[in-house]
Protein backbone atom coordinates (compact mmCIF):
# COMPACT_ATOMS: atom_id res chain seq x y z
CA UNK A 1 0.00 0.00 0.00
CA UNK A 2 1.21 3.57 -0.72
CA UNK A 3 0.12 6.75 0.84
CA UNK A 4 -1.21 9.29 -1.26
CA UNK A 5 -2.71 13.16 -1.19
CA UNK A 6 -4.53 15.71 -3.26
CA UNK A 7 -3.90 18.63 -3.63
CA UNK A 8 -7.62 19.86 -3.65
CA UNK A 9 -11.19 18.25 -2.77
CA UNK A 10 -12.14 18.38 -5.64
CA UNK A 11 -9.56 16.37 -7.37
CA UNK A 12 -9.84 13.92 -4.21
CA UNK A 13 -13.47 13.52 -4.99
CA UNK A 14 -12.97 12.75 -8.53
CA UNK A 15 -9.80 10.18 -7.71
CA UNK A 16 -12.66 8.64 -5.06
CA UNK A 17 -14.89 8.34 -7.61
CA UNK A 18 -12.59 6.74 -10.25
CA UNK A 19 -11.32 4.22 -7.45
CA UNK A 20 -14.51 3.61 -6.05
CA UNK A 21 -15.14 -0.07 -7.01
CA UNK A 22 -12.01 -0.25 -8.99
CA UNK A 23 -9.40 -0.70 -6.08
CA UNK A 24 -9.04 -1.71 -2.12
CA UNK A 25 -8.29 1.72 -0.05
CA UNK A 26 -8.44 3.83 2.80
CA UNK A 27 -9.22 7.58 3.20
CA UNK A 28 -7.82 8.47 6.68
CA UNK A 29 -8.83 11.59 8.32
CA UNK A 30 -5.45 13.63 8.02
CA UNK A 31 -6.42 13.54 3.86
CA UNK A 32 -4.14 10.71 3.28
CA UNK A 33 -5.48 8.25 1.37
CA UNK A 34 -3.69 4.31 1.51
CA UNK A 35 -3.96 3.08 -2.20
CA UNK A 36 -2.60 -0.34 -3.85
CA UNK A 37 0.65 0.77 -5.88
CA UNK A 38 -1.09 -0.55 -9.25
CA UNK A 39 -4.21 2.30 -8.42
CA UNK A 40 -0.80 4.86 -8.91
CA UNK A 41 -0.88 4.12 -12.56
CA UNK A 42 -4.69 4.27 -12.65
CA UNK A 43 -4.80 7.59 -11.37
CA UNK A 44 -1.97 8.92 -13.81
CA UNK A 45 -3.71 7.22 -17.15
CA UNK A 46 -7.03 9.06 -15.66
CA UNK A 47 -4.69 12.89 -15.56
CA UNK A 48 -6.06 12.69 -11.64
CA UNK A 49 -2.84 14.79 -10.16
CA UNK A 50 -1.44 13.36 -6.61
CA UNK A 51 1.60 13.74 -4.66
CA UNK A 52 2.85 9.91 -3.07
CA UNK A 53 4.15 10.48 0.33
CA UNK A 54 5.64 7.26 0.46
CA UNK A 55 4.73 3.49 1.47
CA UNK A 56 2.12 2.94 4.01
CA UNK A 57 3.28 2.31 7.23
CA UNK A 58 2.46 -0.49 9.52
CA UNK A 59 0.47 2.08 12.16
CA UNK A 60 -1.18 3.28 9.46
CA UNK A 61 -2.65 0.52 7.57
CA UNK A 62 -3.50 -1.10 11.07
CA UNK A 63 -5.20 2.27 11.92
CA UNK A 64 -7.29 2.07 8.62
CA UNK A 65 -8.24 -1.54 9.53
CA UNK A 66 -9.11 -0.29 12.85
CA UNK A 67 -11.11 2.38 11.91
CA UNK A 68 -12.75 4.91 14.41
CA UNK A 69 -14.52 2.85 16.20
CA UNK A 70 -12.83 0.04 18.28
CA UNK A 71 -12.55 0.18 22.03
CA UNK A 72 -10.28 -0.81 24.34
CA UNK A 73 -10.34 -4.25 26.24
CA UNK A 74 -10.46 -4.27 29.73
Amino acid sequence: MVTITFADRSTEKRALAFLLGRFSGRALKSGEHLVPEAALAALAEQNIPFTVQGRATYEQQMAALRGASSTSVQ
